[in-house]
């Protein structure tokens, strides 16, 4: 998979509009200064040997230098991807922790008002893209006479963990919000599946309490899909705190790919997008690893 990431990544830039000579010189470079970088850079060479030479590169992981001035991009991601998996990971508390609390209570109250109240907050969450959500916590919360919140920006290191937390909750929630809708409803479906299932008569009807049932069993059982769909959120969320960035001027991996785009910085570009890509992967791995957790019977099969 990430070899097939390496080679789409690879093809959709070199079919991108534009010109890395004349991004890397200026438009007033000459086109002989033009044709000697195409040259000492290999971009003459057919696209097979391009590509098998970001292969080699990547091995080393050497993820090249930015046009000028040059930069490592190995080091300016290491700069900003830690911020990114900062964001990701509130993002990631903020929707699992809605989900199971809403998800679990839209369940063990079906069809009844706190049933209601869940679907009109998960449809509504599903409707709300996470940058307009953004907009609204930041008129809503860190503007006027006394903001609970700043608009933008990352607390200095001199702020503790207080002012950290302070900077990324709005991003935070903007981000985790809206995925927590739809672990919500996965996880009310999962829940009223188990809760229906015969196991869970006969251990009622054997004087086992309620709530016992429900924690040591159900919940247990219940949670395997919506797992899964975290995991494919992960994605989501990865690409939604670049957009998140942006609005919150966050010093991530979204300043830095939109930096490359509007340069036409190739190296730069490639090497964010296979650093999300890589860690999606990586992070669907850990998801199928959480399985034998959850469900010790898999490691039988």
């Amino acid at each position: 998979m990430i070899l097939g990431i390496t080679l789409l990544v690879f093809l959709v830039l070199q079919a991108a509009p534009g010109d890395q000579a004349s991004s890397a010189l200026g438009e007033g470079a000459s086109e002989e200064a033009k044709q000697q970088y195409r040259q000492e850079n290999g971009l003459n060479d057919p696209l097979v040997i391009q590509y098998f030479r970001f292969l080699g590169r990547l091995l080393q992981f050497d993820l090249g230098v930015t046009t000028p001035p040059a930069k490592s991009v190995a080091s300016m991601i290491g700069s900003a991807f830690p911020l990114t998996l900062q964001l990701t990971f509130l993002g990631v508390l903020i929707a699992i922790v809605l989900s199971l609390t809403f998800g679990i209570m839209g369940a063990l109250y079906r069809d009844k008002w706190q049933d209601q109240l869940v679907r009109v907050f998960s449809i509504a969450a599903i409707a709300t893209p996470s940058f307009w959500l953004g907009i609204l916590l930041i008129q809503w919360f860190a503007l006027g006479a006394n903001p609970l919140f700043p608009s933008g920006g990352i607390a200095t290191p001199e702020s503790g963990f207080g002012g950290w937390l302070n900077s990324m909750a709005l991003p935070a929630l903007a981000l985790g919000i809206p995925v927590s809708a739809s672990l919500i409803r996965v996880v009310r479906t999962s829940m009223v599946e188990e809760l229906d299932r015969d196991y869970v008569r006969t251990a009622i009807g054997n004087g086992v309490p309620y709530r016992e049932v429900v924690s040591k069993n159900v919940l247990r059982n219940a949670l395997v899909t919506p797992v899964t769909v975290l995991g494919l959120r992960v994605g989501y969320l990865l690409g939604g705190a670049v957009v998140i960035e942006m609005i919150f001027a966050l010093p991530g991996m979204g300043q830095l790919i939109l930096n490359g785009i509007t340069n036409l910085d190739v190296n730069l570009v490639q090497g964010v997008v296979l650093t999300i890509s890589v860690t999606f992967v990586l992070v669907n791995i850990v998801v199928d690893l959480l399985y034998l957790l959850i469900n010790p019977r898999i490691r039988t099969v």
